[in-house]
């Protein structure tokens, strides 16, 4: 388990965590969201003790990291895949980090099958590709066999078919009771994966609850109508919801009314319906409307920047 406690980090009059406390349980992938600034890379150097808090604390299982007795096996994690030795290939750089724990090399080995490098294994870590380089990094978090595994972006520079396996890894890591917490800007993606969120703004907490419950408190009540009579249900609903919208001639999107109310308002009408569905926001929807007033950097809006005094 992940404890984290009252967390604050200042660097002078700057305060890049303020306050955070949440938990991370076994058996749940958990993600981890924020903007671009919003202190998500600062709070996991302060729970390995890369940088030093400035109040609060962050527990692996119980106690700091930095006193765990044994910690390649309390947590495995991946911040910087870059960061391995350029000339060594992927069967040596696992082999030596185990050598210095006592970890085998049938160890190295399953874990080079299970990330799908054992075809180059014995390439230097420098030649590989970004996905490549991913994928090494993943290994060397599992390396310990840890009940804990932090990743930060761990489907940057995967294709499709490594997305789906990072995926299925992360949730047969958290089916097997593991702890497992996962940073990512990849919104479709931990949508998928993610069963519970924490999600951090300018510092601070916005939200730490189930993924269903994140979208529901960011989805306005929406409902998609389809029915050759759409015109008749168009006027009587417009008394009733906060907005009614039609793209097609035979299709409503209403705002503010359940779908059972419209329901038996088309019945009382007579009127046929071909489709009644309620809609939910995406987690990017909601990751959006909820994160608004937290983002510190925002883009031009596009047709409109300028360098140097030329649109771009």
């Amino acid at each position: 388990m992940l404890e984290i406690v009252e967390l604050t980090k200042r660097y002078g009059d700057v305060t890049a965590v303020d306050g955070v406390t949440f938990r991370v349980r076994p058996g749940v992938v958990t993600g981890f969201l924020g903007p671009n600034g919003a202190g998500k890379s600062t709070t996991m150097r302060m729970i390995l003790g890369l940088d030093k808090p400035t109040s609060g604390s962050a527990l692996v299982n119980g106690r700091p990291y930095v006193d765990s007795r044994a910690p390649m096996r309390e947590l495995g994690v991946l911040l910087d895949a870059r960061n391995v030795d350029k000339g060594r290939s992927a069967r040596n750089h696992l082999r030596a980090l185990g050598a210095t724990v006592g970890i085998g090399r049938t160890r190295v080995e399953d874990l080079l099958e299970l990330v799908g490098l054992s075809d180059v294994a014995d390439k230097s870590a420098g030649s590989f590709s970004l996905g490549m380089g991913q994928r090494l990094g993943i290994a060397t978090a599992l390396l310990g066999d840890p009940s804990v595994v932090m990743l930060d972006e761990p489907v940057n520079g995967l294709d499709p078919d490594g997305i789906q396996w990072i995926r299925g890894l992360l949730k047969d890591l958290a089916a097997e009771g593991r702890t497992v917490f996962v940073s990512s800007h990849l919104m479709s993606e931990m949508e998928l994966t993610a069963e519970h969120l924490v999600v951090i703004g300018r510092g601070r907490i916005i939200a730490d609850m189930s993924m269903d419950d994140f979208i529901a408190s960011a989805s306005p009540d929406r409902v998609r109508v389809v029915s050759p009579e759409a015109v008749r249900l168009r006027e009587p609903l417009l008394a009733l919801a906060k907005s009614v919208t039609s793209a097609e001639a035979q299709v409503l999107e209403v705002e503010g009314v359940p779908a059972s109310i419209i329901g038996d308002l088309a019945a009382e009408l007579g009127v046929r319906l071909h489709e009644l569905t309620s809609i939910s926001a995406s987690l990017e929807e909601a990751f959006m409307e909820l994160t608004r007033e937290s983002v510190q950097y925002h883009g031009a809006a596009s047709g409109h920047a300028t360098i140097d005094g030329a649109r771009a």
